[in-house]
């Protein structure tokens, strides 16, 4: 017997029925990409469709680009969806977030050794804790200038060409005169006779890197604090620094425990550093502290009462979601000194094993090793034939992101690949990884009419 439909209503149900469970019908035609569109879709129309564009993106986890972490637990991810919609600003309504924000500036402090109570603040990522920092020795400078009867209209900031471009940024947009030390062939890093040549009575500030992006390495803070406290003393100078701890802050306090580099240096004032990248939080947060409530000036903090209480705040963001720093203080309580240890010992190890079998391979040489932070670079020793930027392209073929990039400026001859090890980065991955990188250069290698690609450019000062 056969049912008449009676209504249209009818019709749209067998309609549904009928439709093959993913060519729905809204998905026969293109959806309005640059403006809203009259009509809605349902939700796993829209779900599926951005889905679908998102899987041509790289896969995050083989991102060997991305200092950014990929992974984290599920019970982390649980508790982050669950905090979504908490405002990070609004601490009188979610005493408990702001709670667990204050707890992690004290757990962070701590880790770098400050003397006093932690002083400090969340931030979205370092590229905000950095400009905070920047602003504070701006106005620290600018009070003992002013205190001293000199003038305050000409302020620099002294650090190395192989600074993170979010310090050109700050001295930008702050109008600070920025004081580059050069690099030179095989010194990737500052020194404390650079430093020393480029500092005066009007200088904000001295930047020191704890994991240089070009490379992992460590900057020698320690030797460039000493020599600075002697230059102080001799010119009557009160020149303080700041660490970008931004990539190996969450490392040397456990690989490197007895390195001076933090609050223990006196003239370290202020340290910024990435909860997500070795902190191993999803993007993004990132930390500011300072040595003491007095390197922190007062008139940068603001206080709000009209979300319910009277609040003060040092950000350049207002509103921004809380569930970061819930996923900073789940890895705090979840992996304490003990856990993180064991994950930066075994990324270090991975990081140790790659750039050792590299090495072997004879065709690259070692710019870094990754014994600082678990990351390096290498060069080819010949390029005449091929370049990094081949086998880089070569190996995106595979679904590897290793990016290739010209060193800073008066350096900027070398081309080097680098590898960033993550947590999610097992010791499987790294031998498929030698493995392609091995095909790539055997692919180049017996290309006889292959020509080198030239150099790409890159962010000047």
């Amino acid at each position: 017997m056969v049912t008449k439909l009676k209504n249209l209503q009818d019709l749209d149900e067998q309609k549904t029925f009928l439709t093959p469970v993913y060519a729905r019908e809204q998905m026969e035609h293109s959806v309005s990409k640059f403006e809203l569109a009259e009509q809605e879709l349902r939700p796993e129309t829209a779900h599926d469709l951005i889905r679908d564009e998102l899987m041509l993106d790289g896969n995050a986890r083989l991102n060997l680009a991305t200092f950014v972490t990929t992974w984290m637990d599920p019970e982390a991810e649980k508790l982050m969806a669950e905090t979504f919609d908490k405002n990070m600003i609004d601490k009188d309504e979610y005493p408990f977030t702001a709670k667990i924000e204050e707890r992690c500036v004290n757990i962070i402090s701590r880790l770098f050794h400050a003397p006093d109570t932690g002083v400090g603040a969340s931030a979205i990522g370092s590229s905000e804790a950095v400009m905070l920092a920047g602003m504070a020795l701006k106005w620290r400078w600018r009070a003992r200038q002013k205190a001293g009867g000199k003038p305050a209209g000409k302020p620099n900031i002294v650090m190395g060409s192989n600074v993170q471009v979010v310090w050109e940024k700050f001295a930008r947009y702050w109008e600070v005169e920025p004081r580059y030390i050069d690099m030179a062939p095989d010194q990737y890093t500052i020194t404390p006779e650079g430093v020393l040549g480029a500092v005066d009575e009007n200088t904000i500030g001295v930047v020191a890197i704890l994991g240089v992006t070009y490379t992992g390495g460590f900057e020698p803070i320690k030797d460039v604090h000493d020599a600075l406290v002697k230059h102080n003393a001799d010119a009557g100078y009160d020149i303080p620094m700041h660490v970008d701890a931004a990539s190996g802050g969450f490392v040397a306090p456990f690989l490197q425990p007895d390195l001076e580099w933090d609050f223990r240096l006196p003239l370290v004032k202020s340290i910024n550093v990435s909860g997500h990248k070795y902190g191993l939080v999803y993007p993004g947060v990132g930390w500011v502290v300072w040595r003491s409530e007095e390197d922190l000036p007062e008139d940068l903090i603001f206080r709000v009462n009209y979300l319910g209480g009277d609040m003060p705040t040092f950000t350049l963001n207002f509103s921004r979601p809380g569930n970061q720093i819930v996923g900073q203080y789940y890895n705090f309580l979840r992996l304490g000194r003990r856990g993180y240890t064991r994950i930066m010992q075994g990324l270090q190890d991975t990081a140790l094993y790659l750039s050792g079998h590299i090495e072997k391979m004879g065709k690259f040489k070692l710019i870094s090793r990754g014994d600082t932070i678990p990351v390096f670079a290498f060069a080819l020793k010949d390029s005449s034939r091929y370049s990094v930027f081949d086998l880089s392209d070569k190996l995106r073929e595979y679904g590897w992101q290793v990016p290739a990039y010209s060193m800073p400026p008066k350096v900027e001859e070398l081309a080097v690949l680098r590898i960033v090890v993550r947590e999610g980065f097992s010791r499987d991955l790294a031998d498929m990884l030698l493995d392609h990188l091995k095909k790539a250069v055997a692919y180049f290698e017996s290309e006889a009419g292959h020509k080198a690609e030239a150099p790409r450019p890159q962010f000047s000062h």
